[in-house]
């Protein structure tokens, strides 16, 4: 892995055999404050999943160094209720806080120690009540009536010590955090795969128009690596 461009270090730029006790230096956060940023991966043509629909199917081993430095850095990850089902996400080193209008709570993630899997949802939450026994009434928060509020969402978490947040999508739960603008940075892996087919992008919703400036790239065997740092 080498660096092509480093906005904040430029003469890191050319850098080569990054090791992965380097890679935290590169993806640190501002100081000084909370840090909401999403990390997805996509294809070149624009497939944020592979043949088996789930983003695994594209996943390389560059991105999951990245991947797992990310989540080293977090002190907790938010993730879409859906697709942390359809990714098969199971309790992790950090607390996990699901997004779900519903109020649903994966089967992977049911059995979790208490504490290590929040939810966010609403009142009008068809399963709130089931994940209440679930999860603990202290571990679901009611944000919103119909839909979940993601500003408030970053206030509580952030009130409750929560400082640097990492979101995993899905593309519904980017697209959301993007109109809603809590999201600091994208970091978006492109694998050098063309996959075709009818495929989610790293993006679903209605329009939404966030401009981006670029901060980092870095390549390792035609896999790109970049951090995007969310214009305000």
């Amino acid at each position: 892995m080498r660096v092509l461009l480093d906005r904040r270090n430029p003469a890191a730029a050319g850098t080569d055999d990054l090791g992965d006790d380097q890679l935290p230096a590169l993806y640190g956060v501002p100081a000084g404050g909370p840090w909401l940023r999403v990390n997805m991966v996509s294809t070149l043509d624009g497939a944020a999943t592979g043949d088996s629909e789930r983003s695994d199917s594209i996943h390389d081993a560059a991105d999951q160094r990245v991947f797992r430095v990310l989540r080293q850095l977090a002190d907790v990850i938010v993730v879409g209720a859906g697709t942390a089902e359809a990714e098969g996400y199971s309790p992790a080193e950090r607390p996990i806080v699901l997004v779900s209008r519903r109020g649903q709570v994966p089967a992977g993630l049911r059995g979790a120690e208490p504490g290590r899997v929040l939810l966010a949802t609403c009142a009008a939450a068809d399963g709130l009540a089931e994940a209440r026994e679930v999860l603990g009434e202290d571990n679901v928060l009611v944000l919103g009536s119909h839909s979940v509020d993601l500003v408030a969402l970053r206030e509580q978490l952030v009130e409750q010590g929560f400082v640097h947040l990492l979101a995993e999508g899905g593309p519904h739960l980017l697209r959301d955090l993007l109109a809603s603008r809590v999201a600091d940075e994208l970091c978006a892996t492109f694998v050098p795969r063309i996959v075709a087919g009818e495929r989610p992008r790293i993006t679903a919703g209605p329009p939404v128009d966030a401009a981006l400036d670029l901060q980092l790239l870095l390549e390792a065997d035609s896999t790109l690596l970049g951090r995007w740092s969310v214009r305000r």
